[in-house]
């Protein structure tokens, strides 16, 4: 058990420095919304701004999903949450974390689908393919881009959208350790020590 509490607060460590990195990222998406606001009053209005605005949102979001993960202000019921004992909470956690992990491998796999789609694969197996690209054994197709008039491409975008959900998996895993070890007593003991 102590092996796998250290690898959790590995990943606590971990989250939380890219959670305030990514904290701090909102001034960039402010100065893109305050460029654009200033381009269409003084100037010709800039092509890029609202979709740049929508590519860092979509980053502050998705990285800081693991985040809030770790600080618990993710929405709960707290009609009976909030009476419960650490250790009750711990084993309702315990349970309804293995929804999260499934939901999270759905997203990660229609994420790394999704990014191979955009860089022109078009077969079914997405995992495969990416792993090719990176051993050089596959050959990268046409790049998939915007629909709009500034025309970016998009597999950055998804890229740190499969960033973001591997966090959010490894910081659900965190959290899986930590309820089981509240559960069984160790992270007690683990805290006096």
């Amino acid at each position: 058990m102590t092996t796998l509490l250290a690898f959790s607060r590995t990943v606590d460590g971990m989250t939380k420095v890219i959670g305030h990195v990514v904290m701090y990222s909102l001034f960039g998406l402010m100065g893109i919304l305050l460029w654009s606001s200033i381009s269409k009053t003084f100037f010709l209005p800039s092509i890029w701004t609202l979709e740049a605005a929508q590519f860092s949102m979509v980053g502050y979001y998705m990285l800081g999903g693991a985040y809030s993960l770790l600080i618990g202000s993710n929405v709960r019921m707290d009609l009976f949450y909030g009476s419960w004992s650490l250790r009750r909470k711990a084993a309702v956690d315990t349970f309804t974390v293995f929804f999260l992990i499934f939901y999270l491998c759905v997203l990660l796999y229609g994420a790394v689908s999704s990014t191979a789609y955009s860089l022109g694969y078009w077969k079914d197996e997405p995992f495969q393919y990416l792993f090719g690209v990176l051993t050089g054994s596959e050959e990268v197709g046409r790049l998939e881009r915007s629909a709009t008039a500034w025309r970016p491409v998009l597999w950055p975008v998804k890229v740190v959208m499969i960033v973001g959900i591997f966090l959010m998996l490894l910081q659900a895993l965190s959290e899986l350790i930590k309820d089981v070890a509240r559960i069984t007593g160790h992270l007690d003991q683990e805290a006096t020590q």
